[in-house]
């Protein structure tokens, strides 16, 4: 596991390490569950603040890793999003605080992993937001939009899904996709102040309290989202998604992709 775990009195801050941009591979799901697991095993009445590196929280999907994927069968497609799908899933339901201390730039799936904690803090700078899927070729999982639609509200959820804006900041805390902006030197501070608030001996309320406030949302992903997202393997693989795919790469890197 590369990424780190310091105690700041009872609270967890666990720093996402995998990569210098927190690129989302399966070296980075890897090390969520590894350090999830130890939270669990080492840690378990610690609220928990979640933070990158630098200026970046993180950069959504590693498409080197996942573009070529996406070229391949729709089983694979399905196989790989059952593990993406698990792993969200499990940061949005620990039962502890999670709070996210958003130090920087955070786009597509870094953005949903920043949307599937209890509460975030973003940091006072130049940073940029997006949920980019859809303009670049990527479907957005329903099972995600539920999930964001919880954290953000349906309206905001939506908008931001279907059109890939990309904001700054000051856009994120009005949208409240961040609950609040601090000075860079604060976030920290900050986000273990919001996560140590709930009471050591009302863990247990807490997370009672949790599954109840996402009861909904929970119930409309097994009923909804998930029958929905069987569909995913087709768009994720389409001639258009494809495409879409090569263009953006193409544009991204300045070189015509290989796969």
């Amino acid at each position: 596991m590369s990424w780190t775990i310091e105690r700041d009195g009872r609270v967890a801050v666990v720093t996402m390490t995998t990569n210098k941009v927190n690129a989302q591979n399966q070296a980075f799901f890897a090390d969520l569950h590894e350090a999830f697991d130890l939270l669990e095993s080492e840690h378990p009445d610690a609220p928990v603040v979640l933070t990158g590196q630098g200026g970046r929280f993180s950069a959504g999907l590693d498409l080197g890793e996942h573009f070529p994927l996406f070229t391949g069968p729709p089983e694979k497609v399905a196989e790989w999003f059952a593990g993406y799908r698990t792993t969200n899933m499990r940061l949005f339901t620990y039962p502890r605080p999670v709070i996210a201390a958003v130090n920087g730039h955070a786009f597509a799936g870094g953005l949903v992993t920043a949307a599937v904690c209890d509460r975030r803090v973003g940091v006072e700078s130049d940073a940029r937001f997006a949920l980019n899927e859809v303009p670049i070729g990527i479907p957005m999982p329903a099972v995600y939009v539920r999930m964001m639609a919880y954290a953000w509200g349906e309206r905001v959820a939506a908008q931001l899904s279907l059109f890939g804006e990309t904001f700054d900041a000051e856009r994120a805390r009005h949208l409240g996709v961040v609950d609040e902006l601090v000075p860079a030197d604060d976030l920290r501070d900050r986000a273990v102040q919001i996560a140590g608030a709930v009471p050591e001996d009302c863990l247990e309320q807490y997370a009672f309290t949790k599954r109840a406030a996402q009861a909904a949302a929970l119930r409309d992903i097994a009923d909804l989202a998930d029958p929905l997202d069987v569909e995913l393997p087709t768009w994720f693989t389409s001639p258009n998604a494809q495409h879409a795919h090569r263009r953006y790469w193409q544009r991204l890197k300045g070189v015509a992709p290989t796969f």
